[in-house]
């Protein structure tokens, strides 16, 4: 009698390389893309420094100037050698440099974990001879290398155009240690979540609490700073006697955190998280029987998120007070700023203002992005099936981005006004501060008004709505410092308005920016109208 040999169970690493192969494949054009990208965040500023500022100087002044701006050391990091291009370069752009690599490894854990497995993917993949761990190990490899390849084109191109070694080096370990952490953290959240967007979710809110957490820390006493894996890689000091050890803190804490995703996941089912969603009702409630009502469920949680973070991030702001004066010493903001204003603390609270505005745009974007996922994962082909009309659709969506991106704007103004307040006894600084936010609204609003119109009329390439966010922090954190022309400082929607309190306040270019964002929302609705659905 003849008897079948039993069949071996793979390991749990089994396929673990094809799959990274497979994934290297799919995502060769991004990884060079964000490669290119967050070498050019580094090498430009280098090159435009030089151009800038050619001699020592220009450069001592420049040094001046930022040394004790606090609301650049809040967006940048802790001011060291700032009377040298290299210095510069690590001052303006370790901040940004990192934020870009944590970014890259948050979509590329998610995209080859949590969404493969929320899609069916994974399943398909699993149903051959392949390993428990073999999936987010290859994705974890994929993520490792991009950021080692990242690091490495950093620091070549910085060492090629001549700055010293072993500072470039700092910045590419920094950028690459930076994304190894929050790779770990996105594969944590891989496995604590059941969809994708709160991976997401998660793994942006711990990257935007540790940029806050930086911020704070370095305009402080720098305590705060060391639980920012943000602040370790800009604690290793490039091109100011470098110090190493902080590196392998991100690489102690990247490894416990991976640890402890392997242990999740041996814990949870497939399909879910170790978080699963909580079961609904059994009846809809009456809200929810119209276009706003869904739209508003679906996008409630996200705004929920913001709002709490970004009053808190005005709380930040506000708890300087008029300790303006004393934080800036000697240092003219007009220059900084190119404008003419009168207060230092008015100036310094415009551009908080500002700032924080910028930073309310990414939910502005994340939330406008959310049609072209409810379109991509099939949601909304039923509902468009029915009498619901897609300008209806868009509307409903519409009104909570705008509204939603009101509400964020306005608690990021408030909260900074209430702390200010409390610390000066001027309680009507919460007002007037309140008020600063929300004329920025219509910039804000612009961008969204981006992410819709691409959405209407080039929805593959709907998340290139950020290039516009990272061109407008350019434009405003270095764009009078590198000395950009008139029309590419226009380009971006924040630089057309006043910076209240500042200044007085303008009606003409914020009702002009109202009107370019309500256009390209509009556009963008009627670009959906007229284009075929696009589902996964």
């Amino acid at each position: 009698m003849i008897t079948a040999r039993p069949t071996r169970s793979p390991g749990t690493l089994t396929g673990a390389g094809a799959l990274t192969r497979f994934a290297l494949r799919r995502e060769r054009f991004p990884l060079i893309a964000w490669i290119v990208g967050g070498t050019l965040v580094y090498w430009s500023q280098a090159v435009a420094l030089d151009a800038a500022y050619p001699n020592q100087a220009d450069l001592d002044a420049l040094a001046r100037s930022m040394s004790g701006n606090a609301a650049m050391i809040a967006m940048a990091g802790p001011p060291r050698v700032l009377d040298t291009v290299e210095g510069q370069v690590a001052f303006q752009s370790s901040a940004f440099g990192m934020a870009v690599a944590a970014l890259m490894s948050m979509f590329l854990i998610g995209r080859h974990t949590r969404s493969n497995e929320e899609s069916g993917r994974d399943e398909l993949i699993r149903s051959a001879v392949v390993g428990r761990y073999a999936p987010p190990t290859a994705a974890a490899l994929l993520t490792v290398s991009a950021n080692i390849v990242l690091g490495a084109a950093i620091a070549v191109s910085l060492i090629g155009y001549g700055l010293p070694v072993a500072g470039s080096l700092a910045l590419g370990v920094g950028a690459t240690c930076a994304g190894g952490v929050f790779g770990a953290v996105a594969l944590l959240a891989a496995q604590i979540s059941a969809t994708t967007r709160a991976c997401y979710a998660i793994t942006g809110t711990a990257l935007a609490v540790s940029y806050l957490l930086r911020a704070v820390g370095d305009v402080g006493n720098g305590v705060l700073s060391w639980f920012s894996p943000l602040g370790w890689g800009q604690a290793m000091r490039p091109y100011d006697g470098e110090i190493w050890w902080p590196a392998a803190l991100s690489v102690v804490v990247a490894v416990a955190i991976g640890y402890a995703a392997a242990r999740v996941l041996d814990r949870r089912d497939f399909g879910a998280g170790l978080l699963p969603p909580r079961p609904g009702p059994a009846r809809a409630p009456a809200s929810l029987h119209g276009t706003f009502g869904l739209a508003w469920r679906l996008q409630r949680g996200l705004l929920y998120g913001w709002a709490i973070g970004m009053f808190f991030g005005g709380l930040s702001f506000g708890t300087i007070g008029d300790d303006v004066d004393d934080l800036l010493g000697d240092i003219d903001l007009n220059e900084v700023l190119g404008q003419n204003m009168s207060s230092m603390t008015d100036a310094f609270y415009a551009m908080a203002v500002a700032i924080l505005a910028i930073i309310a745009s990414a939910y502005t974007i994340s939330a406008a992005l959310r049609l072209r996922a409810e379109e991509t994962t099939g949601h909304a082909e039923p509902l468009l099936s029915t009498e619901l009309g897609r300008l209806r659709w868009t509307a409903g969506h519409t009104t909570i981005v705008l509204a939603g991106s009101a509400v964020v704007v306005a608690l990021s103004g408030f909260g900074m006004g209430i702390t200010y307040g409390l610390m000066t006894g001027d309680l009507s600084r919460a007002i007037t501060l309140t008020g600063a936010a929300l004329t920025y609204l219509p910039a804000v609003w612009v961008l969204g008004g981006v992410t819709l119109f691409l959405f209407g009329f080039a929805p593959l390439v709907n998340s290139a709505a950020w290039l516009s966010m990272a061109f407008c922090v350019v434009v405003l954190m270095f764009g009078a410092t590198l000395k950009f022309p008139a029309w590419l400082m226009s380009l971006s929607p924040f630089d057309n308005i006043p910076l209240v309190p500042a200044q007085g306040f303008d009606a003409v270019p914020v009702l002009l920016t109202l009107a370019v964002a309500l256009l390209l929302c509009a556009a963008g609705a009627f670009g959906f109208r007229r284009r075929d659905l696009q589902t996964n």
